[in-house]
């Protein structure tokens, strides 16, 4: 499922425009975007959290040359997904 597929279906689902489905879902993806930024964990109760996880610099290889290389120190946005959805996932 894309995003507009996404907002098809929440469209249809609450009655509503696309155009007013698409700025529910970017609103929602803006917040989860803008929370995350700040370091925030976002607890969707019934579907997951969101967490902001660091990863130390490190040393890597540069696969073509084989060359030693220095990887920055970065964040990544995580998911866990709640027990409802791993049910649902597996039966």
């Amino acid at each position: 499922m894309n995003s507009s597929e996404l907002v098809e279906q929440i469209a249809a689902a609450n009655n509503l425009t696309k155009a007013d489905a698409k700025k529910v879902v970017d609103s929602v993806f803006s917040a989860i975007a803008e929370a995350a930024a700040k370091g925030d964990e976002i607890a969707l109760n019934a579907f997951g959290k969101f967490k902001v996880k660091s990863s130390p610099a490190r040393e890597g290889r540069n696969p073509s040359t084989g060359e030693t290389i220095q990887v920055a120190a970065s964040k990544k946005l995580t998911f866990s997904a709640a027990k409802a959805i791993k049910d649902k996932l597996n039966g």
